[in-house]
């Protein structure tokens, strides 16, 4: 009977990580073995497909950039088509320790749904002002759509069993903070089960973060209009037997 990390393929969004992604793709299978690593390069201008390659990630290359939320579908749907239960998302900027890997997949014994959550008593990460009070809200909002109490809705290490994987390999959004805002209420919406786990983050091993406080008042905005957008979402849009 395979493992399941034999069953489980590590999905790894990239938009120029050429300065980390080869170290993080080492890692996890140093850490993970017998996984299976996909690499999405999501539009990148350097050589994060030539580096991930070089590590032994497949690689697989959209011609322009769509984001997390098209890079994650892109995943889902591989992980569909070549016969994968388990789908783990670890960003390739080095920030998600592949150690709490094993975590989340024993979480999958028992949910179909698992985020990586940074404010569960795990580590030292933190926020503050007005970012910290919309998590806090989102976070309130989406544990009752949930039926579950959740602490980090907007986290990207995420790992999502066979229900959910064949769920989002058609309907992942590919709006900005779709993959996690609105994919949790899609989610919620089809029976799925969600839980949390604690894990520690870590510093970015390279690139340019995707936040700085000059983008806080846009990141704030549009993480509202994400949840609003979702939550108006018909539910019949929603494959619920999936």
């Amino acid at each position: 009977m395979p493992s399941p990390f034999e069953r489980t393929l590590i999905v790894m969004p990239a938009f120029n990580e050429e300065e980390s992604v080869g170290d993080v793709v080492r890692e996890v299978y140093a850490k993970l073995p017998g996984v299976r690593c996909l690499v999405v390069n999501d539009g990148s201008s350097d050589n994060t497909t030539a580096v991930a390659t070089a590590a032994g990630a497949a690689v697989a290359v959209l011609p322009f950039n769509l984001g997390v939320g098209g890079a994650m579908r892109l995943g889902f749907k591989y992980a569909l088509e070549n016969g994968f239960d388990n789908v783990v998302q670890i960003d390739s900027d080095g920030q998600h320790d592949p150690s709490n890997v094993p975590a989340l997949l024993a979480a999958l014994e028992r949910a179909d749904l698992v985020i990586g959550a940074r404010f569960a008593g795990e580590g030292n990460y933190e926020v503050s002002g007005p970012r910290k009070w919309a998590m806090v809200v989102l976070s309130g909002i989406l544990s009752r759509t949930a039926g579950t109490k959740l602490t980090d809705t907007t986290s990207g290490f995420k790992a999502c069993g066979p229900r959910a994987v064949r769920l989002f390999a058609s309907h992942f959004p590919a709006e900005y903070l779709g993959d996690t805002i609105e994919a949790l209420v899609i989610a919620s919406r089809a029976g799925c089960i969600v839980e949390q786990v604690p894990v520690a983050m870590r510093p970015r091993a390279g690139g340019t973060p995707s936040h700085n406080p000059i983008k806080a008042a846009t990141y704030l905005a549009r993480a509202f209009l994400a949840l609003g957008f979702a939550l108006m979402r018909p539910s019949s849009t929603i494959a619920t037997k999936a």
